[in-house]
């Protein structure tokens, strides 16, 4: 019997474009870099959250993916973590990727890390919290995108 490998990737965009109000350009960008750093498998789900001033060019820039809205202090992070919370992340995936070096999803990834999934977190290396490092299996250290493309 095959077990298939079903992974969730959670991708905070603020934090992986660097700004609160990333451009469609920039977005793309990050998408088109997300995938050549971190393949997305067959049966893998994306969720994508921002607040509700990026989310028009969060989901033209990436397209298909779910896309959460949520204001306020660390609105994208708290909503990214209701989905780990209420959404029975270790009965429907055999992984997790967290797209964010935020510090908020520690006890999220050791919680999930402690249940069997695998737990990838990717992260620009200036965002990225060393607790974090700690609770993930594995860290993928995410480029910088080019100024020039948000400048453009």
């Amino acid at each position: 019997m095959t077990t298939i490998t079903r992974k969730i990737h959670l991708v905070d965009i603020e934090n992986l474009c660097g700004t609160p109000r990333p451009s469609r350009r920039l977005v793309q960008e990050v998408r088109d870099r997300y995938i050549n750093f971190v393949p997305l498998g067959t049966h893998d789900h994306v969720v994508l959250a921002c607040n509700h001033g990026a989310c028009l060019d969060v989901g033209l820039g990436w397209p298909g993916p779910r896309l959460l809205v949520r204001s306020g202090h660390d609105g994208a992070d708290q909503a990214l973590l209701d989905v780990l919370a209420d959404e029975g992340i270790e009965v429907r995936f055999t992984g997790v990727v967290i797209a964010s070096g935020d510090g908020i999803f520690t006890e999220a990834a050791a919680r999930l890390a402690q249940a069997g999934l695998e737990v990838l977190v990717v992260s620009r290396i200036a965002a990225l919290s060393k607790r974090l490092t700690l609770a993930a299996h594995r860290i993928v250290v995410f480029p910088w995108p080019d100024l020039a493309v948000e400048a453009a």
